[in-house]
């Protein structure tokens, strides 16, 4: 009896659905791919992809596969890059359109094959507490593991589900450290979509830009496994985790995903050692619950710690929110009171130039330390990293030279 697949089915998810089953076939002859060494899975009874040649640079054989034991059809795989842990049988692609079960392997399809690369300012990314005042080299592939509703990078971190391919360039981890050196950067950001996707390529780049005298940082959904953690924290300098809500109904709704990973990662990620900021998108009407700023708050000062930076965003209409109003500048005043009331000492509010928070305090004392505009430190008041007054330490990294000339 053959098992069919329903029409217009998805051709990306968590758990394998239900495809056309033959309980009596037999493996192909012969599979069309070659693996140096190996032979295809035994049983495998579809046609195999096989691994890319040499016009295809961008495939390459993934990190963090193994093998799923499914009886009916051989050759499965499990992704543990993130925590979906999606199950991929044979020809399929997960939750993120770029990691493919390829006969019976886990391959990357976006190796180096990157859609967008540029200096910009740390403070944009955004990191207020991290080597403030200089610039990060941002590179980015296609694909994402969330598929939030309001995702402002949707051209490339959803090109998969909307269709179509953005322009991309073909890049080994040896020229992105190359350019990012010439562009006089002192670290490379791994930033637009979530980084994990193309962890391989992160990886071998990481190395490059530590031997380069870079640091790397991650722009993060934090929905990383304890596995790949283990893989990149020896080279992970920071993290900003876009913390979109403490709700998992939100998050299952809107992005895709639950809540308890990010939080989870969140902790381990300052267990290891990586500093850690925070950012949440307001969106009016799905996250601007003022009992639920209070929950994060108090969750973040908790479990996180009272002086972890929390930047609190304005949502401006874009993907497929493009009805919904951007973010009302009280909302945000109100968010950032609750949070300080909870006990969290840097706070500060973005793209909303009316209500501006982008000043850096002292939280024993409350003299000004550090002052920007538009992503710039326009002063500097710090002291080899210390507060000139009470001398209180700045909780954050590279906090000892002004990377400007003090005015006034």
């Amino acid at each position: 009896m053959t098992e069919q697949r329903s029409a217009g089915a998805p051709e990306t998810f968590t758990k394998a659905p239900a495809i056309a089953i033959d309980s009596d076939a037999g493996m192909p002859a012969p599979v069309r791919a070659h693996f140096p060494g190996e032979e295809p899975p035994s049983g495998l009874r579809v046609d195999d992809l096989g691994p890319g040649d040499e016009s295809q640079p961008h495939i390459r054989q993934a990190l963090l596969g193994e093998p799923f034991d499914d009886p009916l059809v051989p050759g499965s795989v499990r992704c543990v890059a993130c925590a979906h842990r999606c199950v991929l049988r044979p020809g399929r692609t997960g939750i993120c359109g770029v990691r493919q079960n390829r006969g019976g392997w886990l391959y990357t399809t976006v190796y180096g094959q990157i859609v967008a690369s540029k200096a910009e300012p740390i403070e944009k990314k955004p990191f207020f507490h991290f080597m403030p005042g200089s610039y990060a080299y941002s590179v980015a592939t296609q694909g994402c593991n969330f598929h939030c509703a309001f995702c402002q990078n949707w051209q490339m971190s959803q090109a998969h589900r909307e269709g179509f391919v953005p322009e991309s360039r073909n890049v080994t981890p040896e020229a992105v450290v190359d350019e990012a050196v010439a562009a006089g950067v002192r670290s490379i950001a791994y930033t637009y979509v979530e980084p994990t996707v193309f962890i391989e390529f992160a990886l071998d780049t990481m190395v490059r830009a530590r031997a380069a005298g870079l640091h790397n940082v991650f722009v993060t959904n934090g929905y990383e496994t304890p596995e790949s953690l283990d893989l990149v924290a020896p080279l992970l300098d920071a993290a900003n985790v876009d913390l979109k809500s403490a709700n998992d109904a939100f998050y299952r709704r809107v992005c895709g995903a639950r809540w308890e990973p990010v939080r989870d990662s969140i902790v381990d990620m300052r267990r290891r050692g990586i500093w850690v900021e925070l950012t949440t998108l307001i969106i009016p009407g799905l996250n601007d619950d003022p009992d639920e700023f209070r929950a994060m708050a108090e969750w973040i000062a908790t479990a996180v710690g009272p002086e972890t930076p929390w930047h609190l965003s304005r949502f401006q209409p874009a993907y497929r929110l493009g009805e919904l109003e951007p973010t009302p500048a009280e909302t945000l005043v109100m968010a950032a009171q609750i949070a300080r009331q909870a006990g969290l000492r840097h706070v500060y509010v973005g793209n909303a130039p009316e209500v501006e928070e982008s000043t850096t305090n002292c939280l024993r004392c409350g003299e000004r330390l550090i002052a920007r505009s538009d992503f710039a430190i326009t002063e500097w008041h710090l002291v080899e990293g210390h507060c000139p007054r009470c001398k209180h330490v700045l909780a954050g990294y590279g906090m000892e030279n002004s990377p400007v000339v003090v005015r006034g």
